[in-house]
């Protein structure tokens, strides 16, 4: 794993258009940056487990950590490319002990994201079966099968953000190269 630098609670307004570049739009409930490679770039953002849609109504979001860095999203998404998703989905029916060190990291993520919500959205969540069942049903990403993994991005976010299996087991296989302007330590 490329060494970084802790978060910092507050975006700054640069930070802010940095993030937006990385992106290619606006965040949407964005929170803070999670991490930061050791040039100061943003890496991981946090978002808040409800977002506005596109009606301006708020629905569950199942992303908390999301991949900003375009260095490292090109790196992930070149091994989505070549089937890795699929590769770990084998690992999980074959490894016993990386399936429930999955499971873990699933029942992790849904409660820090059940964590995230301040106690007027816990309220609401509790009212909606939909959106109860979104946040403690579904998995990093949102996916309904918890054996199942959704995008590798998500899950190295993550990885990045708290550790997880799939990240780990990335790191161990592929070079992961940090960003090009970082101050290599």
């Amino acid at each position: 794993m490329c060494p970084a630098i802790s978060q910092r609670s507050e975006v700054s307004p640069e930070e802010l258009g940095l993030i937006a570049r990385q992106l290619g739009r606006e965040p949407r409930g964005l929170l803070q940056v999670e991490r930061y490679c050791l040039a100061g770039h943003p890496q991981v953002i946090r978002v808040y487990p409800l977002i506005e849609n596109k009606a301006g109504l708020l629905e569950p979001f199942p992303t908390i950590f999301w991949l900003s860095c375009p260095r490292l999203v090109r790196q992930i998404a070149k091994l989505e490319h070549q089937g890795l998703i699929r590769k770990l989905e084998e690992l999980f029916r074959s490894d016993v002990r990386l399936r429930a060190r999955y499971a873990s990291d699933q029942r992790a993520y849904q409660l820090e994201r059940w964590s995230s919500l301040n106690q007027r959205d816990k309220e609401r969540v509790r009212r909606d079966p939909r959106w109860w069942a979104a946040f403690w049903e579904r998995g990093i990403g949102g996916l309904g099968d918890l054996e199942r993994v959704k995008c590798l991005h998500l899950h190295y976010a993550h990885h990045l953000a708290r550790r997880n299996v799939i990240g780990e087991w990335i790191t161990a296989h592929y070079p992961i190269e940090p960003c090009a302007g970082q101050v290599q330590g």
